[in-house]
């Protein structure tokens, strides 16, 4: 049974309108308009203003994700591969063609990003950290971060996610969601895969240099993958 939170957003999704009606006397004074910006207003309250993500950093950026990624994820969280209850049961009801939507209106987004965060690792393990992110490493069967997420980690379209502007709190716990099986993409899950190759000092040093790293001028993601994928991904599938 769906919590009573839940159950007021699922509401606020669905007949915003509705509920911006309290008395006739008021609507003549005061029309919502039953638009989808008007509608995502259910997803601002944890994910920030415009979807920009919030200061603690627990909910992320939805703004100018890929769509197809957006849209991946709400299925994963409406079909049980990610598991945080608030969200399954907000978008349970859902439609995929609504959730498609969704996700390509949050897209569409173009907003500033927050300012990187100050790393606190020595220079060299920030280096090495670098390294595996650009090169990867042959011997662990790690693929570098930038075959997938793009040159400049501002993501690839239509399903890879930047890694930038995003907070360090935030990515260790994306990674730790994938090594525990807490977070799931369909098979075969190659997130899963690298970030179980990970060690805990590998996933310390990629998340804070990639949260001390400032936006590229362009921070749109890449238009289409330059090569083919280094691991086979079912998220990646049309």
């Amino acid at each position: 049974m769906p919590s009573l939170l839940a159950r007021l957003l699922i509401a606020l999704c669905w007949a915003p309108a509705a509920l911006a009606q309290p008395a006739p006397d008021a609507l003549a004074q005061r029309t919502v308009a039953d638009t989808l910006a008007q509608r995502a207003l259910a997803c601002t309250g944890c994910h920030g203003k415009q979807g920009r993500a919030t200061p603690d950093g627990y909910y992320p950026r939805l703004a100018g994700k890929p769509a197809g990624y957006l849209y991946n994820q709400l299925l994963n969280f409406r079909d049980g591969r990610r598991d945080y209850g608030l969200m399954s049961e907000l978008i349970t009801p859902l439609s995929d063609a609504y959730l498609k939507e969704l996700a390509g209106h949050f897209a569409s987004l173009d907003l500033p990003y927050p300012p990187p965060q100050r790393p606190t690792l020595a220079a060299p393990e920030l280096a090495r950290a670098e390294a595996l992110i650009r090169h990867g490493d042959a011997g662990r069967r790690l693929p570098a971060c930038v075959a997938c997420h793009g040159e400049r980690l501002t993501g690839t379209q239509p399903g890879v996610p930047g890694l930038l502007g995003l907070s360090r709190d935030y990515l260790n716990g994306q990674l730790g969601a994938w090594r525990s099986g807490q977070r799931r993409a369909l098979a075969p899950d190659c997130m899963a895969r690298i970030a179980k190759a990970l060690t805990d000092a590998d996933i310390n040093a990629l998340t804070q240099f990639l949260a001390g790293q400032p936006m590229p001028a362009d921070p749109h993601p890449a238009p289409a993958l330059t090569a083919p994928a280094p691991l086979r991904c079912g998220g990646l599938q049309p």
